[in-house]
């Protein structure tokens, strides 16, 4: 893969972990603001697919790297890897608090 190639899959990655990182708020939101908790798992659902379709293109720069073409790392790529990990963090934390939402709102009914 050459420096282009690494670039548009780069830009890939930021833009599908942005989406998963972005559901997953607005998730939280419909939870947090309304307890509309049927609209926050469907938004979650969404958040986890688009962290799937990051995940396969991360596992797809993995590949390549593990068939014995090397990748140049650079800003942008570092850049992408961290929109993924902060995308997951962040799926895995507004979950957590959706749940705690959800237990508050049945205990208060």
């Amino acid at each position: 893969m050459d420096d282009q190639g690494t670039e548009m899959v780069s830009f890939q990655l930021v833009a599908a972990a942005g989406e998963a990182r972005s559901l997953a708020f607005e998730a939280l939101e419909k939870a947090k603001s309304g307890g509309i908790f049927d609209a926050a798992a469907k938004l979650m659902k969404q958040s986890k697919d688009a962290g799937i379709k990051a995940h396969h293109i991360q596992t797809q720069l993995l590949s390549t790297e593990a068939a014995g073409e090397h990748l140049s790392v650079d800003v942008l790529l570092v850049h992408a890897q961290d929109h993924l990990m902060c995308s997951m963090l962040a799926q895995e934390l507004v979950q957590e608090l959706i749940c705690l939402y959800e237990c508050a709102a049945t205990k208060n009914a």
